[in-house]
Formats: C-alpha cells, structure tokens, sequence
C-alpha cells in the first residue's frame, strides 16, 4: 500500500498542477500566464498503512493551491474511504481500478483494492456481535439469495437478515447470516445468539414461512407471536390463480384481511371460499394459515399495519440487490463486506428517525392486557 499511495497522489498532484498552470510538463509552447513550474517540496502524509513521503509541486508565484491534498493537511486516508465508498455502491473491483485509472490516469491493482476494503472486516465483526436492544416491539425476518463462486463451481446462499424496531420506535438491523441450508437448529443458533447478545423479550416476528424459524423463535422467546406476512401469502396463493383472475382474486382477498373487524374477516372469508372454490390450491394456502389472519385482530390498527407484512426488510433486500447484481462473489468475506457497507448507507439515510405513527402503536401496545406489563418494563 505504501509503495503505490505514494505515486499516485504526486501523479494526481502533478495533473493539478497541470491544470493550475494551463499547460503541461515541458509544453515548449506559448504561455498564457507567467508562472511557472518551481521544482518539488516534500511532504509527509499519513495513511491506513503508515505515513508515506511524498513530492509536491511548486510553481513560482506560490497561487498553487492543491485540492487532494491542501496546504498543511497531513491526513490522506480519506482516499481510501472514496474506494470504500465505491465498493458499498456496488462497484466491482475491475470497476473500481478502470474509474480510478479513468479519473487519476494511473491503476489500481484489485489486489490493493482488496486490502484496503478488508480494512471494514474488524469493524464487520464488531457490528456483527455488538450488543442489543434488551427490548425489540417488532421483528421482521426475510432472505435473499445471491452466488458465491468456490473454486471451480458456484453456490446459492441465502443471505437472512433481521431487523428490528425498538421500543423507541427506531430502526436497527440485529445482523446478517448466510446459510447453504435452512433448519431449526440454525434458527435456534440465531435466537440464540440474540439473546446472548441482550435481547430479552420480543413482542412481534414477521417472517415468510422460512423453514424452522417460528419453532426457533419460540424456543429461545416463548411469548413472542409470530406472525406470517400476508403478502407472501397471496404471492403462495396466486401460483394457483389463472392471471385473468387475479385482479378480481386479490380483491376478494383484501376483504378478507383488510376487514374492520374479526368477525367481519371470518364472514368475508366463507364468501371468499365459495367464490373461488373452483381454485382448491389457492384457498387451501389460506385455510392452512387463516389463524395467522385472524390473530391481527387481537391488535389494534396501527400495530397490525406494521406487523402483517415484511415489506420493511424486504426493502432492504431491494437495496442489497442493487449492489449484489454483478455476479458470483469469490468468498463469504467479500459479500459480508459489501452488504455491511450497504448497510451503513442505510443507517446514515434512517439518521436515527422514529418510525411513522409510533406514538399510536406505543399507545395500542399498552392498552393490551398480554403486552401491557412487558411495554411498561422497558419504556
């Protein structure tokens, strides 16, 4: 790192000097200005890998004024973090050393490129084991799947991840795992592991149906309700649909789960039944998992509209994808490194606010009988 950081800032240095001047190196050339080039200074700066000295340009009438690096700044590590900055965008490495040469007319190995965003990997494990809410009112849980090339073949992995809102009403991703296979013994191991890090009670998991996470989730939290998105649930049930019905089908469908009341639900699902008996497979999705329809009622407005779909992490997932389009990864480290990084993106846009009508949901929460004392314990 030393060895290039050196080089490629004097060669940046010297392309604004270049600029400065309005004529380059050894232009034999008329001149438009009278200043002129007035050899080297050195200068010392700092970087991740240790101070590198380098050589600045100096022009006669000292109006030189360095953009890179101004006058008395030591500190250069900030080009580093562009690099970073580059490959949480999603930027491949190729990408990333054809913009640098592109823009600065020297290259950048991908070797070097990988080193300097391996230096994330301390602070991906920190964040990945950091300590937790000790209270989480919602959690949503859904998995994307992206490729990782091992030696001479590739592999789906699942990428799950978790977020949570706090009881505060704020927004934190607990984590992010991959895993080849699904099973509750790993979903144990991921509650589990919540719970290590300080987590002691869970109101509400929405999820999608992953296989094993609800008995998982009830074996390290057994109060939790965990609840099955209903978005999915018609994406289950629409496989069984010609498509010159969905739209008439869905309609149906969101009389059922959009009902006022319980029993206005359960009227408008034996209706619902009878309308499409001629699609077996389709009510058979919500025969199966109806009791997941019906427990949103025993919850107010504002808690079932957050609670009855995953679309909040799902929109997470959205903003992965966009950084994870470019093909297989060659490790597990370089996908972990990337989603981090995307990651912290989010976090800056959230900026720490409060989830929209959460003083609503605070009030619901307390006005029920099984929540109330849990709420008043943590708030």
């Amino acid at each position: 790192l030393k060895d290039i950081f050196g080089p490629m800032f004097e060669a940046m240095l010297k392309g604004e000097m270049n600029h400065h001047l309005g004529y380059e190196s050894n232009d034999k050339g008329e001149k438009e200005t009278s200043n002129r080039r007035n050899g080297y200074g050195k200068k010392s700066v700092k970087t991740t890998a240790g101070e590198v000295e380098i050589s600045v340009p100096r022009d006669r009438d000292g109006s030189f004024e360095p953009y890179l690096i101004p006058k008395r700044q030591k500190d250069v590590s900030e080009m580093e973090n562009k690099v970073i900055s580059m490959y949480a965008r999603g930027m491949s490495q190729r990408d990333i050393s054809a913009t640098v040469e592109d823009i600065y007319g020297f290259s950048v190995s991908h070797e070097m490129i990988s080193d300097i965003t391996d230096a994330v990997l301390p602070e991906l494990e920190e964040w990945q084991t950091r300590p937790l809410s000790n209270c989480y009112a919602f959690l949503f849980v859904d998995c994307m799947y992206t490729t990782i090339r091992n030696q001479y073949e590739t592999k789906k992995y699942a990428v799950y991840t978790i977020l949570g809102y706090t009881i505060d009403g704020k927004k934190d991703i607990l984590g992010l795992w991959l895993n080849e296979t699904e099973s509750k013994h790993k979903w144990m191991q991921i509650f589990d592991e919540l719970k290590a890090r300080g987590i002691e009670d869970i109101f509400f998991i929405s999820m999608d149906g992953v296989s094993g996470l609800e008995e998982g989730a009830r074996a390290i939290f057994p109060d939790v309700t965990v609840q099955r998105c209903i978005v999915h649930l018609i994406r289950n049930a629409i496989k069984y649909v010609p498509s010159k019905d969905y739209k008439a089908f869905t309609a149906s469908l969101k009389k059922v789960y959009g009902a006022q009341s319980l029993k206005a639900c359960q009227s408008a699902f034996e209706a619902f039944k009878q309308q499409w008996s001629a699609y077996p497979g389709a009510i058979d999705v919500w025969i199966r998992n109806f009791h997941h329809v019906e427990q949103l009622y025993d919850y107010g407005s504002a808690i079932r509209k957050i609670m009855y779909t995953t679309n909040a992490v799902e929109s997470i997932h959205s903003s992965f994808r966009k950084v994870t389009k470019k093909g297989a990864f060659p490790n597990e480290n370089a996908l972990l490194k990337v989603l981090f990084l995307r990651t912290k993106e989010l976090e800056k846009k959230w900026n720490g606010g409060h989830i929209q009508n959460w003083s609503m949901v605070m009030n619901q929460l307390l006005i029920h009988d099984k929540l109330e004392s849990r709420v008043l314990k943590y708030i």
